[in-house]
């Protein structure tokens, strides 16, 4: 905000924490004390500035029928009376060529007033901006300029609508999303992700940073933006209306700006792990049954986020009729076997929010957790770790992960779930549901992760000795015909098959022998090959 500086000046920021359920993520356990509420993590910069100055550019890309139009809002800050004009320039971001639009717009003002110039820019032919794997993150950079004073904000233009079965549809085509949850994120996560064959990032019950919005756009990064609201509770459904409505203005520049969850987690049913055995099937219905939710609230809030962007009103467990599910088996429950009928039992077809498994990063030793200088394990329930690993070796910890992780993330492609999203990407203590540790570390989980999610790729469904359906996932944008191979042990064949974008479809049966102790698969598609192969 403008004011005269003095020769020496004090900067005080303050930060408060939130006196209602609005806390997030960072209101929890889930995180090291140091990142929890109330704390300053952005830096604050004091810049001086020409008068009259461009306080702000606050876009709004919207498709029309003739193309499309960048709603522009400039702000301006004058110490004196204005009467002037503004020139607005619009052209491609980054290294693109073409030629720019300029516009002009009056804008006066009283003396220390601030003055808002609406303006609304057409773009004929636009080029669109698109996930990765979908085609090129085209944006716009919109230069406001009054007097020696100019600001520059850039945007994408790209529609994002929901669909019945849960998914997403980025200018008018259904994107299979692949994704993975940000505990605490930072720019270099934008990468990682990407590293792991992702194409969507969950700001899990928190609000990302502008920087990272940013890296997601230009990376081609779809993003699920949470409200900060997480686990049991009632909460202010008037509160929750604005925050839905600042979130959303505050990002709706952003091409990558996908959907908005609303109430994350709202029981805790597993708190304490189930086995998977057939008496633990009947504790795991008895919990489910005991534990109610009324998604009134959460609903209601979901119908005051704008136009735009998807909306998942709840993330849950089984039995809160969710949104998109948050599936844990081999953690919370079972194994990953009892996936397919806790999804059948509970009609969770549609989009899985979360799902994973917690390790141990190398160095890491839970028995000195408490202790001076010990490990931080926020976020790591060490319980559930203990029944499903029964080791505290990092090696142990992060093999069944690995291979969980895998499993499930396999299991709903083939299934065909249009939206799959693996918690997490990284941990935010010194132990986590992170395939990377803390310090970005990749775990055992990061290559198995990358394998399960590449966007064509060839599974054994029910990796074991006897017949096995060999499925081809394609989360390309189009159709793709090549050649699977497969070996398995003395045994081999390779089968000619076309699958349709974002299809997946029973390539072959194979006869796996007893003998075998791996399985290997190949899809070559043209020059390029990806491989899958399975340890007996």
């Amino acid at each position: 905000m403008p004011f005269e500086p003095d020769a020496e000046n004090e900067l005080v920021v303050e930060c408060r924490a939130p006196e209602d359920r609005f806390g997030g993520i960072h209101d929890t356990d889930r995180v090291p004390v140091e990142r929890s509420v109330p704390g300053i993590w952005w830096g604050v910069d004091v810049t001086g500035q020409p008068d009259p100055f461009v306080v702000d550019v606050d876009l709004r890309p919207r498709a029309t029928a003739e193309g499309a139009t960048i709603d522009a809002a400039v702000e301006v800050y004058a110490s004196e009376s204005l009467d002037d004009r503004l020139t607005l320039t619009t052209k491609p971001a980054g290294h693109r060529r073409g030629r720019g639009m300029m516009d002009r717009a009056s804008v006066s003002a009283a003396a220390g007033e601030r003055a808002v110039v609406e303006k609304s820019i057409d773009v004929r032919d636009p080029s669109l901006w698109w996930p990765r794997g979908m085609g090129r993150q085209h944006r716009y950079e919109v230069r406001a300029k009054l007097g020696d004073a100019a600001r520059t904000s850039t945007t994408g233009i790209a529609t994002v609508e929901g669909t019945d079965a849960g998914g997403l549809r980025v200018n008018g085509e259904d994107v299979p999303v692949r994704g993975v949850a940000l505990t605490d994120a930072a720019v270099a996560d934008v990468d990682r992700a990407a590293e792991v064959n992702a194409n969507l990032v969950r700001a899990h019950a928190h609000a990302l940073p502008e920087a990272v919005y940013d890296a997601c756009d230009e990376a081609g990064l779809l993003v699920w933006q949470d409200l900060p609201l997480t686990g049991p509770g009632v909460f202010d459904i008037a509160r929750g209306q604005e925050v839905a409505e600042r979130l959303v203005g505050t990002y709706a520049h952003h091409p990558s700006l996908a959907a908005v969850g609303v109430h994350d987690e709202p029981t805790d049913t597993f708190a304490e792990r189930v086995g998977s055995g057939l008496v633990d099937r009947l504790r795991f219905r008895y919990r489910v049954w005991r534990s109610g939710y009324d998604r009134g609230a959460a609903a209601e809030v979901a119908e005051a986020v704008p136009d735009g962007v998807a909306v998942y009103p709840v993330v849950g467990e089984p039995g809160t009729d969710p949104d998109a599910a948050a599936l844990y088996p081999g953690w919370d429950y079972g194994g990953v076997d009892d996936l397919q009928w806790v999804r059948e039992r509970y009609d969770l077809d549609g989009a899985v929010g979360e799902f994973g498994a917690g390790s141990l990063p190398e160095g890491v030793d839970p028995a000195e957790a408490g202790e001076e200088g010990g490990p931080d394990l926020a976020g790591f329930d060490r319980a559930k770790h203990d029944a499903v690993v029964g080791s505290d070796d990092p090696a142990a910890s992060q093999a069944y992960q690995a291979e969980l992780v895998r499993g499930v993330a396999e299991r709903l492609r083939t299934d065909g779930v249009p939206v799959a999203v693996a918690n997490a990407l990284r941990d935010a203590g010194d132990a986590g549901m992170g395939v990377y540790a803390r310090d970005g570390t990749p775990k055992d989980a990061v290559e198995s992760l990358a394998t399960a999610f590449e966007p064509v790729q060839a599974f054994l469904v029910g990796a074991s000795a006897g017949e096995c359906d060999v499925v081809v996932a394609n989360d390309a944008p189009e159709t793709i015909s090549g050649t699977v191979t497969w070996e398995a042990g003395d045994e081999s064949g390779e089968v000619e098959a076309t699958v349709d974008a974002g299809d997946r479809a029973v390539v072959d049966t194979i006869d796996v022998p007893g003998s075998a102790s791996s399985v290997e698969l190949s899809v070559r598609v043209g020059d390029a090959s990806v491989e899958n192969v399975y340890r007996l």
